[in-house]
This record gives structure tokens, C-alpha cells and sequence, in this order.
């Protein structure tokens, strides 16, 4: 089965864009068109691809389509780079927050110094962002998946550590005997997709206090422990400051959890993609356990 690589593309401007009118801006057509292309596509793969709601949406048997469009659109932009053309390799990668903002950043100053490369992050909980791949949303990931998503291949990058931790004063009111209630002490959580401090919880035979606050930014999710808002776990970087100045100090009887890392990619023969996993090791070799 043969695809034309026109409807492929008018497929992947309809995801990014949200509706056939503004997909139809975007490639300087009319919306007729992109219409009679979504519909000539869907009849050669002889399902339904698109939903026809606000926003658009592709269904589960279009995301593989969407995936050869976006793979065929990045080896057409770097095989018209080498041969002399201006255009640019736009690098969609997830990546966690709490990796973005510490051992990934090396990454970023190694794309600086390649000009025709713009890099588009998704910020997602890494056990979530093999569902961008699956999507074909993104061409690579952060993930905590070691498992690859079709299509791709995946390696693992190292791990990192976080620890619970809490500012003195928080830790002494909720202490009990060498313990400390974990059933009461108010708790931090990035978003709802953070389960870090849940597992923590369960290992105590308990559940979530009834006090939760949802700090979804990591330099900020720092800053709220050692305001006392409640504990949480930290990362290792900033940890060992926090821990030297008095900030905040380990929680008794937790011991430190150590996530697992992965780097999955489309299995495709890319210059730029190849790069970019070459930064991708190199940050990780020296930012992760």
C-alpha cells in the first residue's frame, strides 16, 4: 500500500493546526482541497483517519500515518539542506521537566551551535511520553518506557535520584516518636501525573493527607518545600544545596528512589536526528547515576 506524500502532509497540518481551514492556510490551498485529500486518503487505508470535531483530531489508525508524514517532511528538509536550500530541521522531542531542567540542558547548547535546527520541546511526564511517539508528535522522547514504542528504538540513559525531603520546622510538627504521620504531614506533587510521593506513601501504609499542593514547575516545586509548604521529593541537584544550607533535611525512613531513563527514536536514517542522540548520550553520561 502506497501513500502520496501530499496527503500525508495535508494529514499532519490538520493535527498541528486543529481544523481543515487553517491546514489549508498553512499549504496555500483551499480548504475543498485539503477536504478531497483527507477523504482520497482515507479510502486508499480504508478507514476513517480524521475526526471531524473542534479541533480536529486524527483516530488511532490515522497516528501511524501521521508518523510517515512527519518522518517523509524531515528527511525531504535535510536532503534539501545538503543540497544548498535554506530550510530549516524542526527536532520534536519530549522531555520531563525535572530533565529539562537539569542534566538535559547540555542538549540545548549543542543544537545552539547547529544553525538550521530549531528544536520544539514537549514538556511530559516521562511515563507518559511514549504515548507523543505512539502519536507520531514527536520524533524522540524522555521517556521512562524501556519497551519501544513500533517504529522505534530505544536506549537506556541512566537514572535519577530523588529523595524526600522537608523543611525542619514541618518535619518536627509531624514527628512521631522516630517517626514522623505520614497521613498528616501536607504534601507537594507536581500534577496529577506525579505518582513519586504516592509510592512513598503506599510503602507507609498510607494515603494521600488531606492537605495536597500542586506546584507544577520544578525550580518552583523546590522552592515550596523549602518553604515548608509541604514534602516532596527532590532531585539530587537540588537537594545537596538545600541540605548544606539547613533548608531542608531527609525524611526518616524513606530511602532515596532512583527513576529510570530511556531515550526512544524513530528508527530512521536521519543526519539530524543522529546528532541529536549523540548530545542526548553526552548529557546524560555526565548528568545521570
Amino acid at each position: 500500500m502506497r501513500f502520496d506524500p501530499a496527503q500525508l502532509e495535508t494529514l499532519v497540518a490538520i493535527t498541528e493546526e486543529g481544523t481543515f481551514e487553517a491546514a489549508a492556510r498553512r499549504l496555500h490551498v483551499t480548504a475543498s482541497a485539503v477536504s478531497q485529500r483527507v477523504r482520497a486518503l482515507e479510502q486508499a487505508a480504508g478507514q476513517v483517519l480524521v475526526r471531524r470535531t473542534t479541533p480536529a483530531t486524527v483516530t488511532p489508525a490515522g497516528e501511524p500515518l501521521v508518523r510517515l508524514g512527519r518522518q517523509l517532511r524531515l528527511l525531504g528538509t535535510e536532503a534539501a539542506a545538503s543540497l544548498g536550500g535554506d530550510e530549516v530541521v524542526d527536532l520534536a522531542v519530549a522531555v520531563n521537566a525535572d530533565s529539562l531542567a537539569t542534566w538535559f540542558r547540555p542538549v540545548l547548547a549543542a543544537v545552539a551551535r547547529r544553525p538550521g535546527t530549531a528544536l520544539r520541546l514537549h514538556v511530559e511526564d516521562q511515563a507518559y511520553s511514549d504515548d507523543l511517539l505512539r502519536r507520531g508528535e514527536v520524533l524522540a522522547a524522555v521517556t521512562g518506557e524501556p519497551r519501544p514504542v513500533q517504529g522505534c528504538v530505544v536506549e537506556r540513559l541512566g537514572g535519577i535520584r530523588y529523595t524526600a525531603a522537608a523543611a525542619p520546622w514541618l518535619v518536627e510538627r509531624h514527628r512521631r516518636g522516630r517517626g514522623i504521620d505520614w497521613a498528616a504531614m501536607p504534601l507537594v506533587v507536581y500534577n496529577e501525573k506525579d505518582h513519586l510521593q504516592d509510592d512513598l506513601l503506599a510503602a507507609h501504609g498510607a494515603g494521600r493527607p488531606p492537605v495536597v499542593h500542586r506546584v507544577p514547575s520544578t525550580p518552583d516545586f523546590h522552592e515550596a518545600i523549602r518553604a515548608g509548604l509541604g514534602w516532596g521529593m527532590l532531585l539530587d541537584p537540588q537537594l545537596a544545596p538545600s541540605l548544606v544550607a539547613g533548608e531542608v533535611v531527609r525524611l526518616p525512613g524513606a530511602r532515596p528512589v532512583v527513576v529510570p531513563l530511556f531515550w526512544q527514536r524513530w528508527r530512521l536514517d536521519s543526519p539530524a536526528l543522529a546528532a541529536l542522540t549523540d548530545d542526548v548520550r553526552r548529557a546524560a553520561r555526565q548528568g545521570l547515576r
